[in-house]
């Protein structure tokens, strides 16, 4: 399926980023987990009608606006409706409303798919959610949804966003998808460093033909890698390309078919590269903010120095000539003692 196209970059927001909403042109770990999300589910829009649930700012419906036959985002900020309204008109399919996620103004089996990424953690009525969610689903339409494990992002970590309401350990929100929908299927999501061995992509390279000439095998379809611009967010770019080669020979073609190792995916269990990322980068923020505190305070000496002379050459203009004399008036007593006594 064609997908519709978007402005080949973002508008520019007015909205303030609290750390509460994600804004598209911020940088950092949040923006590589928003953005996966929604290329990751993108195709299963494809040809639906689509619910997006505290869409935000609107970019992440927009995106899906590209395959689904119709999307409407709901966000309880009037603020952040009325810049994606404005934002993303130019999308004829795709309507943005403000609403509570606990009454959606939408009649029952409105909806193919309902996608709430985020969300569920700042609320404290998550009964009322799934049940809302439930009833505007077609009896065999798709949830998908995300949240924080509090095991990990909160309590391994010792850290407390001061945003979320009520965050969820894993049985917990296994409660409360299960008494709802019968099937489910889990995956994890984590930001971190990792190094990844996958299937070379494009069929084009010789180094990914047969011996007899043939394309060789293209990644599976369950299996993607997800390559975006900062620059341009919204459109998969190339894959990057390989820094090393891995290579599977055989004289055999039946040796070389089973011998497949797929896409690999590899990190450390201690993450020390990416707190080791993490300590340089609070502590590069830190510096720039210092830096630009310490910028602020020279201008600021600066322009009073300024000040100051301009205040020291008004005074030396009104002060009469070294090598002047100083008049004295004739009748001064002065004057009247100076004339008596050398008289």
């Amino acid at each position: 399926m064609s997908t519709r196209s978007l402005p080949t970059s973002l508008p520019s927001s007015p909205l303030t980023f609290t750390g509460e909403r994600f804004l598209p042109n911020e940088a950092g770990e949040m923006w590589a987990e928003h953005w996966h999300r929604y290329h990751a589910i993108q195709r299963l829009a494809a040809g639906k009608r689509v619910l997006d649930v505290a869409c935000g700012e609107g970019y992440g419906s927009a995106l899906l606006s590209r395959m689904a036959i119709e999307v409407s985002g709901v966000d309880i900020s009037s603020e952040a409706i009325a810049h994606a309204t404005a934002a993303y008109s130019a999308q004829q399919n795709l309507k943005f409303f403000a609403a509570s996620c606990i009454k959606l103004p939408y009649a029952d089996r409105s909806f193919d798919v309902v996608v709430s990424f985020e969300t569920i953690e700042h609320i404290a009525e998550h009964d009322a959610f799934l049940d809302e969610i439930k009833r505007v689903l077609t009896p065999d339409g798709l949830l998908i949804i995300s949240s924080p494990n509090k095991a990990e992002y909160s309590d391994a970590r010792h850290f407390e966003n001061e945003f979320h309401v009520k965050e969820l350990y894993r049985h917990e929100l296994t409660t409360l998808i299960s008494t709802r929908f019968r099937y489910a299927r889990w995956h994890t999501q984590r930001n971190g460093f990792y190094s990844l061995i996958t299937p070379e992509s494009d069929a084009s390279s010789p180094s990914n033909t047969s011996i007899d000439g043939r394309p060789g095998a293209l990644l599976p379809e369950d299996t993607r890698v997800i390559t975006v611009s900062k620059t341009a967010p919204q459109t998969q770019a190339a894959p990057l390309p390989a820094l090393y080669f891995l290579v599977l020979a055989s004289a055999s073609s039946a040796t070389l078919e089973q011998a497949k190792i797929g896409t690999s995916v590899f990190s450390d269990a201690e993450e020390f590269a990416m707190n080791d990322y993490k300590k340089i980068y609070r502590e590069l923020v830190s510096l720039s903010t210092k830096h630009q505190a310490l910028h602020d305070k020279i201008a600021a000496l600066n322009s009073q120095n300024a000040q100051l002379n301009q205040q020291l050459s008004g005074i030396q203009n009104a002060l009469p000539p070294a090598d002047s004399e100083p008049s004295l008036k004739p009748d001064s007593w002065f004057t009247r003692l100076v004339r008596h006594l050398t008289t």
